[in-house]
């Protein structure tokens, strides 16, 4: 549907568990990472939004684990957009190590106003979002 970025993550000791695999959790966290380095691909980066007035809050997460990553792994996590209408956007991932499937998710946001308040996204966001 829209543009997708690559972003390149090697795997931390901090983000292993005592068995030397990434512990779950930090899945979430490269998506952010892929998150934000795609809004600022768009021209749209997260303080910019915030600025105006506007969160996008996290309401849903999934994320579907393919196969361990380990410490000093090099991976590829690919962000695009997969849905938006006026008040919510979904983007989806791919973590790679080479060719190989580690892990793909999905986050859902929603739009908020400062006092948490769904909103309808600005006009000029939804258009650069690709909606």
């Amino acid at each position: 549907m829209s543009v997708s970025i690559q972003t390149t993550i090697r795997v931390r000791y901090a983000e292993t568990d005592m068995m030397g695999v990434v512990h779950h959790a930090t899945y979430p966290v490269w998506f952010e990472v892929g998150r934000t380095d795609l809004m600022r691909e768009l021209g749209l980066p997260y303080t910019e939004i915030e600025a105006r007035g506007y969160y996008l809050m996290l309401s849903g997460l999934n994320v579907e684990y393919r196969r361990a990553a380990r410490y000093d792994d090099e991976l590829t996590v690919t962000t695009q957009i997969s849905a938006i209408r006026s008040r919510t956007v979904t983007f989806i991932y791919q973590v790679l190590r080479g060719e190989e499937l580690v892990a793909t998710g999905e986050t859902r946001h929603i739009t908020t106003d400062k006092q948490y308040r769904p909103a309808r996204m600005p006009e000029d966001v939804l258009k650069a979002l690709g909606g």
